[in-house]
């Protein structure tokens, strides 16, 4: 079902922030930092993934992505939706099921085997399609993804995630350069706003998250 609410999207982002704390989604630690896939180390971690196990968690939050992408793109703006392998597919099914809309998914490569597809489902050419996944880092699978769908000769100019990490300078002009759009329903920033509010962590922890969104490569120029 289509949502008929559209919170503001500052309460949105503070709710969305609120739920990934909730249920354990939020890891922080300024003391022994997580390393992420790129091999950098920081004091966040986000694991989006557990969301799927908390249904009212996760009916509230596709609501909110629903209404969130059609207020900025349209109510008729899609004739697909497309989730990317492998967090985005489930997140991509549930918006899909809200929006009465066909469902595909993209590989990160070729199969290798059979028709070697990358695009699962049905894209067909000028399909105007919203590419779904869990998260935004620096936006360069985005980009990927988009290319393949491109490729199938069909319209990616949306793309949306439940959380961005909003500190990489310049992810977002790089994606409207490649002509497509972002839709995050919150960031680091307010995750640790929430976080502070309901005093989730320790002093400390929070200083020394709130210098690593600050300035993330200072940050681990301190750390060495």
């Amino acid at each position: 079902m289509i949502p008929s609410a559209y919170p503001p999207p500052a309460e949105i982002a503070r709710l969305t922030a609120r739920m990934l704390l909730e249920v354990g989604a939020v890891h922080l630690n300024d003391a022994e930092p997580f390393v992420h896939a790129s091999g950098h180390r920081a004091p966040t971690y986000i694991d989006c993934r557990r969301l799927l196990s908390f249904p009212r968690v996760r009916a509230t939050l596709m609501d909110f992505m629903a209404c969130t992408v059609l207020r900025a793109a349209g109510f008729e703006a899609f004739d697909v939706i497309a989730g990317g392998e492998t967090a985005g597919i489930p997140f991509a099914a549930l918006i899909a099921e809200r929006l009465a809309l066909p469902m595909a998914y993209v590989r990160k490569k070729p199969k290798g085997y059979g028709r070697n597809a990358r695009i699962e489902g049905v894209i067909g050419p000028g399909d105007r399609v919203l590419l779904v996944e869990d998260l935004a880092t620096d936006g360069g699978s985005k980009l990927a993804f988009a290319a393949a769908i491109r490729e199938a000769g069909a319209v990616c100019a949306h793309s949306a995630v439940i959380f961005s990490y909003g500190i990489f300078p310049g992810a977002m002009a790089r994606l409207a350069a490649e002509g497509l759009t972002l839709h995050a329903l919150c960031t680091w920033h307010d995750v640790l706003a929430e976080a502070r509010a309901q005093q989730a962590f320790d002093a400390a922890t929070l200083s020394g998250v709130a210098a690593y969104l600050e300035d993330p490569a200072g940050w681990r120029a301190t750390r060495g």
